[in-house]
């Protein structure tokens, strides 16, 4: 049996499984259905299958289990949805990707430098640890590179690039540097103690991204889109604080309370005519100026 042929059929069987509970045979019957769409031999034992709910567990870190009373297999979801949800869309990429023969007549990928993901393992490593990181950084805004040593505490994703959570030991304040900036990794046998009143939740509870501003307190921000734009608004919110307030033929006004930061202020800036901010004044100010500035570039 080909390394191809099993990890399609541990595909088709995570499939199987993810739409609803079902039994050895239930399993079996699909996988001979598999065999003749597919031309290939699917069918399994049921050693065979023990076998491979080992191997999924193991590969993709997909956890099935037998329930005796009901004697179904089915998938445990351990009740973590968003880090389900995250193994499962990486699973659907790596096994669409793995039984492409020609990837460049049928994806087209995106253009971009790599996103120091090879680093993701040992910076978990050293976050579950309580270890000192050491590493070489350079930002945006700046052409030197400085070395740092900080403790990790959590790892956080934003519009598709990785970023560390740290107290970095230089000043002792909590920053996040973004992998893809972050060179030369070392891990250390130093340990430190997590401070007790830190929780990474809480840390970007109201925040837009990664910036979390010291000293400043959230705001309610109120916006109106466009039916058109709304659509995107309901199906991809802007932020966890997102409240519709309104949706009908005219409008979607949804509420956030968040930081009003620059990353925010962009987001906002990018939606162009299809929103209008109804509050804060002071958001309504800034991009009245932000506009203003962008007409004067063409006059």
């Amino acid at each position: 049996m080909s390394k191809r042929e099993s990890i399609t059929r541990y595909s088709l069987i995570i499939k199987k499984l993810r739409k609803s509970p079902a039994t050895f045979n239930e399993i079996s019957e699909y996988l001979l259905l598999e065999s003749e769409l597919q031309e290939y031999n699917f069918n399994v034992s049921k050693r065979t299958f023990k076998r491979d709910i080992e191997d999924i567990s193991s590969l993709y870190n997909i956890d099935i289990v037998y329930d005796f009373s009901r004697k179904v297999y089915y998938i445990d979801f351990d009740e973590q949805p968003e880090v389900n949800e995250r193994i499962f869309e990486a699973f659907d990429t790596f096994n669409a990707l793995n039984i492409s023969d020609r990837l460049s007549d049928f994806i087209h990928f995106e253009k971009r430098r790599p996103q120091g993901t090879e680093n993701l393992y040992g910076l978990l490593h050293a976050i579950k640890n309580k270890v000192q990181i050491c590493f070489s950084y350079q930002k945006f805004w700046e052409d030197n590179i400085t070395s740092r040593v900080v403790e990790p505490y959590a790892l956080k994703e934003f519009k598709n690039r990785w970023y560390i959570l740290a107290n970095d030991l230089k000043d002792n304040k909590v920053k996040s540097f973004a992998l893809d900036r972050l060179t030369e990794l070392e891990i250390t046998n130093k340990k430190f103690q997590l401070p007790n009143n830190f929780n990474t939740n809480e840390h970007f509870k109201f925040s837009f991204g990664i910036i979390s501003p010291n000293g400043h307190e959230p705001q309610e921000v109120i916006l109106s889109f466009d039916p058109f734009q709304g659509k995107y608004i309901k199906t991809l919110p802007l932020h966890e604080s997102q409240v519709i307030l309104k949706d009908n033929e005219q409008e979607l006004l949804i509420k956030l309370s968040l930081y009003i930061t620059h990353d925010f202020f962009m987001e906002v800036l990018s939606f162009g005519e299809n929103v209008k901010v109804i509050q804060p004044e002071s958001l309504i100010s800034d991009l009245r100026s932000a506009y203003n500035n962008a007409l004067n570039q063409y006059t």
